[in-house]
């Protein structure tokens, strides 16, 4: 091994990368127990801390008190001050946050809107709010990048939006006007992949290596894929587009959009109508539902569910996974009557793909976004810890 400062190899960086991505999706670990998660040698796992300690990517302090024999070993955690800045542009605001690389959200700010923002709006939105922040709540922060979750069609190679129609954004390269206004680098993906990517890591599907993810915000109804563990995007990056399958609609009295597609059938506006907001975030919209003891609430709700539930056997026949994550809204209808939910599921879908399959809400509420896009932002410093230096 070289030196530091020197010219490090393929397989150093590697077990740099190693010990960050470690600390980073496990959590503080001794150093113990590093050595045990990568078959390095103690010394090896000391060294490399130390690097990364140098470079202000991890910190290492005292072990917590314990009772075995021998001297315990330090206790290495991501740096608090490390951070990327997710970015949520919506109909009815456009939500940004700090994210540390050790999961911790200091800052979060939602500005609602009354028009639809643009690109250029969005970055310079971006830029004077991190600008704020930088004379405030991060004034000691290390900002890496920025990560946008945006609901749309976001292709894969360059970032570009090709169609966000809610947003009305069409071809527009939100990558390049982010980097320019802020001066960081930037990168975009579907706000509903990255939902996934999050629940998969942080969330109710940990641990799990087959999910469908089905995304409920003021745009609509997206999805995202984890197959064998990896998230699967398509050839362009538009995988997961599950709100614009056309809904199989049993009852003609629950059809509300002549050939509608499934948002405009499962729609957070019809809930936010039911119960009289004009707008709400994700926890005013739950509550008030759960505080309604109106019929037409109930029956919205009921509606919704049904359609919702043929939409889910309908991924559970193609894609056979062990579990299915619903977030945002989505979340809501389901724990309205998860049980109704569930069983006609189980009735529309084929006995054998669906007997396995386990029904979630998403376990990050709304910080499942904030921290898909920041995953997406730390992954080249995860990939390789000296990017920069």
């Amino acid at each position: 091994m070289a030196e530091r400062g020197g010219t490090f190899d393929g397989v150093h960086r590697r077990n740099l990368s190693k010990l960050l991505g470690l600390v980073h999706l496990e959590g503080p670990l001794s150093r113990a127990r590093l050595t045990a998660a990568t078959g390095l040698n103690r010394s090896t796992v000391a060294a490399l801390a130390a690097e990364l300690v140098d470079h202000g990517l991890v910190v290492e302090r005292a072990p917590d008190p314990t009772n075995r024999v021998g001297r315990p070993s330090p206790v290495v955690a991501p740096h608090p001050g490390v951070t990327a800045i997710a970015v949520n542009p919506e109909v009815d605001a456009v939500t940004i946050a700090a994210v540390g690389l050790d999961g911790r959200i200091p800052v979060r700010e939602r500005v609602d809107v009354d028009h639809l923002v643009s690109p250029a709006e969005t970055a310079e939105l971006v830029a004077r709010t991190i600008e704020r922040w930088r004379s405030g709540e991060l004034v000691r922060a290390r900002i890496v990048a920025v990560g946008l979750a945006v609901p749309g069609l976001v292709r894969a190679s360059d970032g570009l939006v090709r169609l966000a129609p809610h947003l009305e954004w069409t071809d527009a390269p939100i990558r390049t006007l982010v980097e320019d206004a802020t001066g960081l680098p930037t990168v975009v993906g579907n706000d509903a992949s990255l939902g996934a990517l999050a629940e998969h890591l942080f969330g109710a599907g940990r641990g799990v290596d087959d999910i469908v993810y089905l995304n409920g915000g003021a745009s609509g109804i997206g999805g995202g894929l984890i197959v064998h563990g990896l998230p699967v995007g398509g050839a362009g990056g538009y995988a997961g587009e599950f709100g614009q399958n056309r809904p199989g609609i049993a009852s003609p009295d629950d059809r509300r959009a002549a050939g509608g597609v499934l948002e405009d059938e499962v729609s957070r506006a019809r809930l936010l109508a039911v119960v009289g907001l004009a707008a709400a975030d994700e926890p005013t919209l739950a509550a008030a539902l759960d505080a309604s003891d109106s019929p037409e609430v109930a029956a919205e709700l009921a509606r919704q569910r049904r359609i919702l539930s043929t939409a889910l056997a309908n991924a559970v026949n193609v894609l056979n996974p062990s579990l299915v994550v619903l977030g945002g809204f989505l979340a809501t209808v389901a724990e309205s009557d998860p049980g109704a939910l569930a069983a006609a599921v189980a009735e529309q879908a084929m006995p054998a793909a669906v007997e396995d399959v386990d029904l979630r809400v998403a376990a990050l509420g709304e910080d499942r976004l904030a921290i898909g896009a920041a995953e997406l932002a730390f992954q080249d410093l995860l990939a390789d810890p000296l990017t920069g230096v």
